[in-house]
C-alpha cells in the first residue's frame, strides 16, 4: 500500500512538472507575441497566473521536499532494521 501511494505521487507530481514546463513555454510564446504586436494570449495566461499557476509551482516545491523526505526516511529506517537483524547480532560476536 505505502509503494503505491508513493508511485501514485511520484506520477502526480510527474504530471505537475510538464504541467509547469507548458505553462512556461505559453509564457515565452504569449510574451514574444506581445512583444511583436500578436496577440497570443498573453493576458489570459496573467490572469491565470495567481488562481492556477502559482498553486501549481507550490505543489511542485512542496512535493520535491516531500518526497525527498519520504526518501530519506525510508533509508533510515532500512538501515535500522538492518543494523537490528539477528545477522547483525552474528557478525558482532553477540
Amino acid at each position: 500500500m505505502k509503494e503505491q501511494l508513493i508511485r501514485w505521487f511520484n506520477q502526480l507530481l510527474v504530471v505537475n512538472v510538464f504541467f509547469v514546463l507548458l505553462s512556461f513555454v505559453w509564457f515565452a510564446i504569449a510574451l514574444l507575441g506581445r512583444s511583436v504586436g500578436v496577440p497570443l494570449g498573453f493576458d489570459l495566461w496573467y490572469s491565470l497566473w495567481e488562481p492556477v499557476f502559482t498553486p501549481a509551482i507550490g505543489i511542485l516545491m512542496a512535493g520535491a521536499l516531500i518526497s525527498g523526505l519520504i526518501n530519506y526516511v525510508s533509508k533510515r529506517l532500512k538501515a535500522m532494521s538492518a543494523s537490528e537483524s539477528p545477522n547483525f547480532l552474528k557478525k558482532s560476536g553477540l
